[in-house]
């Protein structure tokens, strides 16, 4: 989102709870002034999902460009998995990008231009285990960007994936020092992705600059 706003974008972000840190991600950005809207979203509730649209286009009139970068993880081995953990996973990732994609389709088609971007994971193509419901999602969601793709591309409106490896985020911060050292000796380029990595390859696929890609999964993982 910072290197959106940087670029002159206007930015309308998500959050699903956490109220207190969607307000300080605003405050944090207050020179963004009116090119930041910061709406809270349940991915996995249609209702939730239209007034969200509705107040997007009564807002701002159009939006060119959808990131679907919502995502759960309920990590159990299948023999010990719920199927509340199967279902909220399923429902978070996969579902909820079908439902935010086919309402930005119903408006983009309009305008014959736009650009969406799911935020997918290597997991998807190599599996792992413990995660066989966010494996089985992160992989739907790239058939169903190449999928989407084909529908859409008479429409100028291009459909890509970004699949990121490790990244230097809380998640790797809090694993043990073994753990880390574990993970960094599987990327050949022998450090861990940073954010920036992954959003200026987002920023790239949303951007006219991409506008002969689409169906294509970029993978920013150091070579996994």
């Amino acid at each position: 989102m910072k290197l959106f706003l940087k670029a002159g974008a206007t930015v309308v972000a998500t959050y699903l709870s956490n109220q207190p840190a969607a307000e300080q991600f605003q405050k944090d950005h207050a020179d963004a002034g009116d090119r930041l809207h910061v709406r809270q979203c349940d991915v996995t509730n249609l209702e939730n999902v239209e007034a969200f649209y509705k107040y997007v286009t009564e807002t701002l009139g159009t939006f060119h460009v959808l990131v679907n970068n919502s995502g759960i993880r309920r990590d159990a081995i299948v023999g010990m998995m719920t199927e509340e953990d199967w279902r909220d996973v399923v429902d978070t990732n996969l579902t909820g990008t079908f439902t935010m994609s086919k309402l930005a389709v119903q408006n983009l088609s309009r305008k014959r231009y736009g650009r969406i971007i799911n935020i997918t994971s290597p997991i998807g193509k190599f599996g792992f285990a413990g995660q066989a419901n966010y494996a089985a999602t992160k992989a739907g969601q790239v058939a169903f960007t190449k999928s989407l793709s084909k529908e859409v591309a008479s429409r100028k409106i291009t459909v890509n994936c970004v699949s990121p490896g490790f990244i230097d985020t809380d998640f790797i911060a809090d694993l043990p020092d073994d753990q880390k050292q574990q993970y960094l000796e599987q990327v050949p380029l022998k450090r861990f992705g940073t954010v920036e990595d992954v959003a200026h390859c987002v920023l790239f696929l949303a951007s006219r600059d991409a506008a002969y890609i689409t169906g294509a999964v970029l993978e920013v993982t150091g070579g996994l």
